[in-house]
């Protein structure tokens, strides 16, 4: 596959730390993917549509979206819903990455049409683990309705 259609994983996170630790989890699975990271439900969109600071980005939709439920500005279930209203976008697969264990939050992303709901693991190891595998599975193993 030419290296300029391998799509980039978005993750969507507010915390630093835990934006630092899904990267290095993601470096540690070494993907060929671009893990490109924005703070907020704001900047997803404006990434996804190449708007503001993205305008000039190459307009290739991501692998999958890793994304927060609790943020600034615009929340995750938000941008799900946006998402899933924009036919551009209704088959990407976004996955929830919350601490969240709120059942309507739970809820509320299943009927939105979230791909994955995953609580982020306490232990750090656990956290590293379950991130790897998100990246390998949703940018490797995946085959979207859009696969060659």
């Amino acid at each position: 596959m030419n290296q300029r259609h391998i799509r980039p994983i978005l993750l969507v996170e507010d915390s630093q730390a835990d934006a630092e630790m899904s990267m290095e989890a993601l470096r540690e699975a070494n993907l060929v993917n671009e893990v490109v990271h924005v703070e907020d439900g704001v900047d997803c969109l404006d990434y996804l549509y190449c708007r503001g600071t993205w305008a000039d980005r190459e307009p290739l939709d991501p692998a999958v979206v890793l994304l927060d439920i609790k943020m600034p500005r615009m929340d995750g279930l938000e941008v799900l819903t946006h998402m899933r209203a924009d036919e551009r976008f209704r088959r990407v697969p976004v996955v929830i990455l919350s601490s969240s264990r709120e059942e309507r939050d739970l809820a509320h992303s299943w009927d939105l049409g979230v791909n994955a709901y995953v609580i982020k693991p306490v232990d750090v190891d656990q956290f590293f683990e379950a991130v790897r595998t998100l990246g390998r599975f949703w940018a490797v193993l995946n085959q979207g309705p859009d696969a060659d």
